[in-house]
């Protein structure tokens, strides 16, 4: 397979390019030219793959990107911003632009369109209740302005089915070594501090980042993937102090427990926004981060991949947390 990714800089995009060149795919990677590739470097040394340079908003770069390959996997995006109109430019507008120049590519029925797999999200279908998981068939429903970029660009891809074969996968919150979203819980842990927010539980779905891989890969290949979106996500759920506890009891610290009401932390993440604004640094806590934490549930199905795909992921997230928190540790991030 000769595979085409976008966002191959990013946390989930290194775990892919590392297991595609471990099977004998032919890599190429499109990278901005301040990404940071030295986690990408690692992970291919001894291997050969592709760098080519270039912005999901820059269509010129796109054309030349996507001539010879037969997939692309498009994980590129940006998850924080301080205005809604970048987030749909880069998450919405880019994924326009990548469709456009998928869909100006000569095809035969001897030779197709490469397969478009996109990344897309949990945020755009918005919290779910503790009762009921989501599934795909759900209505989106983002409650903010990333979730929101990511519904449209679903809305984008699946506008262009008639001209390319596309699928999609939406995970939820990713954990593995060299995840940085759930870094902070492990330094809250390191410093004496297990957070419990007061008026939960509050069932989290979680998926190990290689599971996230595979199912990348067989939306790849698997006919019966296309036009169709998925979640990958098991039957585990876990509530964000249960996710401490087990990363927690993993590098043998003994924190201990303070208890914050929601009004208490809404208003440390409004403050850590303006400190971001007025120095540009960004920090841990902000105020999407905070209703996220204090949404009643975000969970989502897997039975439909099961169903359609025979998957199911295989990590367990223990397992998971673990492995994080070993990782964090031996790069000196704890």
């Amino acid at each position: 397979m000769k595979a085409l990714i976008t966002g191959a800089g990013g946390f989930l995009g290194t775990w892919l390019a590392r297991a595609l060149v471990a099977r004998g795919d032919r890599v190429s990677c499109l990278l901005r030219p301040t990404t940071d590739t030295r986690e990408l470097e690692k992970a291919l040394e001894g291997h050969p793959w592709k760098r080519l340079t270039g912005d999901v908003t820059d269509r010129a770069s796109l054309d030349a990107a996507v001539q010879g390959v037969d997939v692309v996997f498009h994980l590129a995006g940006i998850r924080r911003a301080a205005q809604r109109d970048e987030f749909i430019r880069v998450n919405a507008g880019g994924t326009r632009l990548l469709c456009e120049a998928l869909a100006a590519l000569p095809a035969t029925e001897a030779a197709p369109r490469p397969r478009l797999v996109m990344c897309g999200s949990l945020a755009s279908h918005g919290p779910s209740t503790p009762e009921r998981p989501h599934v795909e068939e759900d209505a989106f429903h983002p409650h903010e302005w990333y979730g929101e970029s990511k519904a449209e660009a679903e809305n984008i891809v699946f506008s262009f089915k008639d001209r390319l074969p596309v699928t999609v996968i939406r995970p939820p919150r990713i954990l593995g070594p060299g995840d940085r979203e759930n870094l902070s819980f492990f330094k809250l842990a390191k410093q004496g501090i297990r957070l419990e927010l007061v008026g939960g539980p509050r069932p989290l779905s979680l998926v190990d980042v290689e599971d996230v891989v595979d199912l990348l890969i067989v939306l790849a290949e698997r006919p019966e993937a296309l036009g169709e979106a998925f979640f990958c996500a098991g039957p585990e759920r876990l509530t964000l102090e249960e996710m401490q506890d087990l990363g927690a009891r993993a590098l043998g610290y003994h924190p201990k427990t303070v208890r914050m009401r929601p009004a208490v932390l809404t208003a440390l993440a409004t403050a850590a926004d303006g400190v971001t604004r007025l120095t540009g640094k960004k920090l841990p806590l902000n105020r999407k981060l905070a209703r996220q934490l204090l949404a009643p549930a975000w969970t989502c199905s897997g039975a439909k991949a099961e169903r359609l795909l025979g998957f199911r992921p295989r990590r367990n997230l223990a397992e998971s947390i673990t492995r994080s928190g070993e990782w964090y540790r031996a790069q000196g991030w704890l």
